[in-house]
């Protein structure tokens, strides 16, 4: 298929090519962990030469950080459906605080291919993209944050703004750390379901990411109400 490519002459081809490539990539990762994902692997199931996937992203990880984004924004939307259910309304500080970490490590772990986008992003995906393409993400990324911290503030009024999103940088980061521990790698596995001793360090993701989260909204809490 590569072998028949033909540039695309308008903004509507190009914009069929750019969602080709994104499905597909998007497709691997429900088989993959974003590691394995390479751009050759791309090219051949998108149907395109290599560098001619290149014209429509200069990278893999511009592919890779432009389905983050997405997977981002998807996120919010899922959480104006679900939080308000989530969280009563009438019930003390403490509690929904609680709730609204409950609802967003729920979140996050229902989509493993977001969490592992988030963890990759420091280390790999943001390593090989150009000035532009970081720029643009960075500007994605802001408005994200900002839009989830908006959304925690709704059900937690009492935390500020400058806490609600450290609260949300914060979640980013246990994500980050958590995400690659909870999915060691084979051989690290192996260890833990043989010797049940070494398993006790084996995390679970879910689990570490509620409890982190609840500590840290509560510490926020506390320090805003001290």
């Amino acid at each position: 298929m590569a072998n028949t490519f033909q540039r695309a002459r308008s903004e509507e081809q190009r914009a069929v090519r750019r969602k080709a490539i994104l499905d597909t990539t998007a497709a691997m990762l429900g088989e993959m962990p974003v590691a394995q994902v390479s751009l050759n692997e791309l090219s051949r199931r998108v149907g395109l030469a290599k560098s001619n996937v290149l014209r429509y992203f200069e990278s893999r990880e511009a592919v890779l950080l432009e389905l983050l984004a997405t997977a981002s924004q998807e996120l919010l939307e899922h959480l104006d459906t679900v939080l308000p259910g989530a969280v009563d309304a009438d019930a003390p500080v403490t509690e929904r605080a609680d709730q609204v970490a409950a609802a967003l490590t729920d979140a996050l772990a229902e989509r493993p291919v977001l969490c592992d986008l988030i963890s990759a992003q420091g280390s790999v995906l943001e390593r090989n993209v150009s000035t532009d393409v970081a720029a643009e993400y960075k500007r994605a990324t802001i408005a994200h944050v900002f839009d989830l911290a908006g959304r925690v503030r709704t059900h937690v009024p009492e935390l500020g703004e400058q806490d609600a999103v450290r609260f949300i940088t914060g979640a980013l980061m246990i994500v980050t750390a958590a995400w690659p521990h909870a999915h060691p790698s084979p051989a690290v596995l192996a260890v833990y379901e043989s010797d049940p001793e070494l398993a006790v360090l084996r995390l679970h993701f879910a689990t570490v990411l509620r409890e982190s989260l609840e500590v840290l909204l509560s510490g926020l809490l506390a320090r805003a109400a001290g």
